[in-house]
């Protein structure tokens, strides 16, 4: 017995080493956390129950069977976060650089199924310099046992990427199936082909940072949703943002008692939208203002800015916001932000966290950028996506409503349940003076006939009591009561039962 136990011990000190001191010094000298202190980090203390500690690889070539470490690569195991059970694995960077083996997908893909089967999340904190190459097909054929995971996966359990190192070739794909993304400057990068393959075949010069860094991903791409300066402050963020999430599609988001009164009014909000209807405004600070204790987790804050996406609470219920934002585009729906917010509409349908949509919204905008790039399918996609949503959808329109725009934004046709707006709500097919330069296109030349039409346009259809005699708005309100309405509607809506017409899945257009 005691030799047996002295083995464990040896075999378990021998599986935290790593890749042994000098390796684990150098990932702190990049300023990175080792594997284990990653967990550590981003579970609560002492929950994090290890599995398949000393699984090794199994391949004989390339002298790799003199070259065997316990874990082969990847820490995995359940723990909790704020008392809630989650999965984990995290790559060590110090054994064999991270790379996947076989063995390294069957640990990942055994804490997968597990998820599944409980009904908890996965996270995935990545840090691999990809396939094991001494393993050829087989970390291959190990990759596609993951990819498939993710998929059987999808809106079952809320999965999540954090990359804290390299992520390249088919690496970047399990990542991007995932719900989220997030990433750290300076230190994870993710791309398909690297640096010196994309000189080679077209002849530019980029960098690893330039090509998939953070920055990159998150302002331009859209690949991943947030970046962090450090690993510490990503996984306390992950921590946050965690807990605003259900665990699977069958439990219902943690509830976080507030403080916040549901009936707290704020006057602030009544002189919030300028008289001048040219003027922006910033739609944050509405979200902020009525969200329970002012905390909004943003997600994709530096990426298509002309639409806000992020988390609340309101009367301690988690909840997706959406909200057009008039200081980036005045709010106008482009390619990018309909991708961004269908993909957030349909996360929240997917794990039953209701909808609240702030719209300012001119229209689509105009281009041959936008045509050529497939505004009309893009743009789709968000209507698509409100549509299918069975989850409670209030709306209020603050502002400008036009167009086929308006009726994408959660409108009550596409199955809003209840829709709000405020007294500064214009809800017609265009704005006043393009309306009347078309309408009373022969008057053009004379400018006191258009300006008394435009004025007359003005007054019938700029404000929210056409759509409201018809039933299209539930009620005209006051910008002050705007918290406690959108509280009581989401507390009647709380049962709300809606099923969608069987089908084998959807065809979204993509």
């Amino acid at each position: 017995m005691y030799e047996i136990v002295r083995q464990l011990e040896e075999k378990r000190d021998g599986a935290r080493a790593g890749g042994g001191p000098k390796r684990v010094e150098a990932q702190h000298g990049k300023g990175k956390l080792a594997a284990r202190e990653r967990i550590e980090v981003f579970l609560d203390e002492d929950s994090f129950e290890e599995w398949d500690m000393f699984m090794e690889h199994r391949c004989a070539d390339f002298g790799m069977s003199e070259q065997r470490i316990p874990g082969d690569g990847v820490v995995t195991g359940h723990g909790t976060v704020n008392g809630r059970p989650i999965f984990v694995f995290s790559q060590d960077f110090t054994v064999f650089g991270g790379s996947l083996s076989e063995a390294h997908a069957e640990k990942i893909c055994k804490v997968m199924d597990k998820a599944i089967q409980v009904g908890a999340p996965v996270v995935g904190l990545n840090d691999s310099g990809g396939a094991r190459i001494q393993e050829g097909v087989a970390s291959l054929a190990g990759y596609a046992e993951v990819f498939q995971r993710n998929v059987l996966a999808s809106g079952v359990v809320p999965q999540i990427s954090l990359i804290m190192g390299p992520c390249a070739g088919g690496a970047v794909y399990s990542p991007a199936m995932t719900d989220y993304i997030f990433m750290v400057k300076d230190s994870s990068y993710m791309f398909v082909t690297g640096p010196d393959v994309v000189k080679t075949v077209t002849h530019e010069t980029v960098t690893q940072e330039e090509l998939g860094g953070a920055i990159t991903h998150t302002t331009r791409s859209g690949v991943a949703d947030l970046a962090f300066e450090n690993d510490v402050e990503a996984l306390l963020e992950l921590r946050r943002f965690v807990d605003f999430l259900p665990s699977s599609n069958r439990a219902p988001a943690p509830v976080r008692p507030s403080e916040d009164p549901v009936e707290r009014e704020d006057l602030s909000l009544d002189t919030l939208v300028p008289t001048d209807p040219t003027r922006p405004y910033d739609m944050k600070e509405l979200i902020e203002k009525v969200v329970d204790e002012g905390e909004f987790f943003e997600v994709q804050p530096t990426y298509a800015g002309n639409i806000i996406t992020g988390y609340g609470r309101m009367d301690g219920h988690t909840v997706g916001f959406v909200a057009n934002q008039p200081l980036v585009l005045a709010g106008c729906l482009d390619i990018a932000s309909s991708i961004k917010a269908a993909r957030f509409v349909r996360f929240c349908d997917c794990f039953n966290i209701p909808i609240v949509t702030f719209v300012d919204v001119p229209g689509f905008l105009p281009g041959t950028a936008q045509e050529y790039g497939g505004i009309i399918k893009h743009g789709a996609k968000l209507l698509f996506a409100y549509a299918e949503a069975t989850v409670p959808k209030v709306t209020v329109i603050t502002r400008k409503a036009y167009g086929g725009a308006y009726d994408v934004m959660s409108s009550k046709h596409i199955r809003g349940d209840v829709n709000y707006a405020w007294p500064t709500a214009e809800i017609a097919v265009m704005g006043p003076k393009g309306a009347v330069e078309i309408i009373f296109r022969r008057d053009i030349g004379d400018a006191g006939k258009i300006e008394a039409r435009t004025e007359e346009y003005r007054k019938t259809f700029a404000n929210p009591f056409v759509a409201a005699s018809r039933g299209f708005v539930d009620d005209v309100i006051m910008p002050h009561s705007t918290r406690w309405r959108i509280c009581h509607s989401l507390r009647m809506l709380r049962d709300k039962k809606l099923e969608n017409p069987w089908k084998k899945h959807d065809n979204l257009p993509l």
